[in-house]
């Protein structure tokens, strides 16, 4: 499996009514740092409708290039802003399945 990529999830529980701060800073910080990172693949931020929580999916290429961005000084300078408006959990492995409905038009 060291070929496959290296899913990283974030989930965190936003503050009451801090939803908005929180994607705005998490979009700041993916825009201005992670984008430019060495390993990086891709992210996706998603909001849960409540306001609640948002779910960051990134993909990266190796496990290093995940601990090298969580101790990036860059990324490192997010960490108390984000803390301020979420808690967080976090959990990383390696993609067992993924399948996209085909359309006609894919045929």
């Amino acid at each position: 499996m060291s070929d496959q990529s290296v899913i990283l999830i974030n989930l965190l529980k936003a503050q009451p009514g801090k939803q908005d701060a929180l994607i705005a800073l998490l979009k700041q910080s993916t825009h201005g740092v992670i984008r430019t990172l060495h390993g990086w693949k891709s992210t996706r931020l998603i909001a849960a409708s409540d306001g609640a929580s948002v779910v960051i999916y990134s993909e990266w290429e190796t496990r290093e290039a995940v601990e090298a961005m969580r101790s990036d000084p860059r990324m490192v300078a997010y960490f108390p802003q984000v803390a301020a408006l979420a808690s967080l959990e976090s959990l990383m492995g390696s993609p067992v399945l993924s399948e996209t409905r085909r359309t006609d038009s894919d045929a």
